[in-house]
């Protein structure tokens, strides 16, 4: 019942998998954790806004 090197190249394929998808803390790009909140806090009250007005577009057209 010997698999050979089947376990060995399963477990090298599962690390170049875990290397490449880089594990650890997400990427902040040289910011700050509050200077990314901020960041992601404007975009989404700009998809908010755009929501809103698509919403007020389609009610208009139905009258």
């Amino acid at each position: 019942m010997t698999r050979g090197n089947q376990r060995e190249l399963a477990r090298a394929k599962n690390l170049k998998k875990q290397q490449k998808q880089g594990k650890g803390k997400p990427d902040l790009k040289g910011l700050s954790v509050t200077q990314k909140k901020e960041s992601d806090a404007a975009i989404m009250r700009a998809k908010q806004e755009a929501a809103v007005a698509k919403k007020e577009q389609q009610a208009s057209g139905k009258k």
